[in-house]
């Protein structure tokens, strides 16, 4: 096995290990919550997590896929830094803000605050996590993804079962990603990696705001789409109802997570194909991703419906056999949800993020309008519908506009 090999497995193997931790720490979270407080605060955290990962979009602003396909580098890694620290500090200023218009107790305040500064915490991770991966040490990210996963269920649980108070637990997993980001992240890895002779250049940070906007917005509105039914709720229905869906919902982001295991290791290969034009290569990585994608979808799709409710009433302690088919529903339409990602992946890699723009402006209102409706009309059942048409719709726009796209550069370059 060649040295290059080596590598890309190490980076495969510990990627996998620690993204696939970091994303099902949310349904761990709700799993102890559920059975330590009771189903109102899970309701409470389901919902509270939700607005934590919309606002962690500012947090992450461009993200680590804009740093990583960077092809020209003329935007330095202490710049990146700044822009990142800025775009935390917004974050959490914006989150202070949303609880304070919404009016919630002051229990639900500080749930929804700290969750929204430990999603900031993750959100300043990921830029040095893109150092190391553009220094090929993916791994590295992954060994630091696995200690704040394993450590902060560790001790999340530890504190909600001697408190019962969410307050106390969600402090608990601040302070320990606060450390392992000095330790590890900082001192034991990125401190060898930033070249600390190069000052920080202003023009660069606000040129990340500038010209990273719309993958920002696009990012925005895409975590707004899969969260909208769970506002609706949250306007119309019951803590218990929030919950309910939350646990229906967490499945389906098994394939949210299959298609960013397979993706992740290839987006250095991948911006290398686009830098020297190998488009129809390009294209056949994301057509295999695209595939592989399909299959994992269809066989959780068909496990959801045949064993999903009696796992899911099993791991939560509550009654879930009658959501059989909005479970089932909800898995298919995150099939064309990860296949759609792997167009937004494309389009960003292209740097076509405008008409991504578009793409999530009209979505946006087919899932604001979609699922204000029916929740109010068909409560959980309208949720259910809302989710599979707003995935539909996004579906067919990004498949047509990549197809668009990817001819019209075809077409340049012959």
């Amino acid at each position: 096995m060649t040295n290059e090999r080596k590598i890309f497995l190490k980076n495969f193997i510990w990627n996998i290990m620690g993204t696939g931790l970091n994303s099902f720490n949310s349904l761990f979270f709700l799993i102890i919550v559920t059975r330590i407080n009771g189903i109102n605060d899970a309701g409470i955290f389901s919902i509270a997590y939700s607005t934590a990962l919309i606002l962690y979009t500012i947090g992450l602003y461009s993200g680590r896929l804009c740093q990583v396909t960077d092809i020209e580098n003329k935007v330095k890694d202490k710049d990146y830094i700044v822009n990142r620290i800025i775009t935390c500090i917004l974050m959490i200023i914006i989150a202070i803000i949303f609880v304070v218009i919404k009016q919630y107790s002051p229990y639900k305040m500080g749930v929804f605050v700290l969750l929204c500064v430990y999603k900031a915490t993750e959100a300043f991770s990921e830029i040095l996590y893109g150092i190391m991966q553009k220094s090929d040490l993916l791994y590295r990210s992954g060994q630091s993804l696995t200690i704040k996963s394993l450590g902060g269920l560790l001790i999340f649980f530890i504190i909600d079962y001697v408190t019962h108070n969410l307050i106390f637990a969600c402090s608990a997993i601040i302070v320990l990603n606060i450390i392992t980001i000095l330790i590890f992240d900082c001192i034991m890895v990125c401190k060898k990696l930033i070249d600390f002779n190069t000052n920080v250049n202003m023009t660069n940070v606000w040129h990340i705001f500038k010209t990273e906007f719309f993958v920002f917005a696009n990012s925005f509105a895409g975590i707004y789409v899969l969260n909208a039914p769970k506002y609706a709720i949250d306007s119309y229905l019951t803590e218990d109802i929030q919950a309910i869906f939350g646990y229906i919902m967490m499945p389906a982001t098994v394939i949210t997570l299959f298609t960013q295991f397979v993706f992740m290791p290839y987006l250095n290969q991948m911006r290398q194909m686009y830098e020297q034009k190998q488009i129809k290569a390009l294209e056949g990585i994301a057509f295999k991703i695209k595939m592989a994608v399909l299959a994992f979808g269809i066989f959780a799709t068909v496990a959801a419906f045949v064993i999903g409710p009696e796992v899911l009433s099993l791991i939560y302690g509550e009654e879930l056999r009658p959501y059989r088919m909005n479970l089932t529903i909800i898995l298919a339409s995150y099939i064309m949800y990860g296949i759609s990602y792997v167009n937004l992946v494309l389009l960003t890699t292209t740097r076509d993020t405008f008409v991504q723009f578009v793409v999530y402006a009209i979505t946006m209102v087919v899932a604001f309008i979609g699922s204000n409706l029916l929740v109010q009309n068909l409560q959980i059942n309208g949720a259910t519908i809302s989710c599979a048409v707003t995935l539909g719709v996004q579906f067919v726009l990004y498949t047509i506009v990549t197809k668009v796209i990817f001819r019209r550069i075809e077409r340049s370059l012959s």
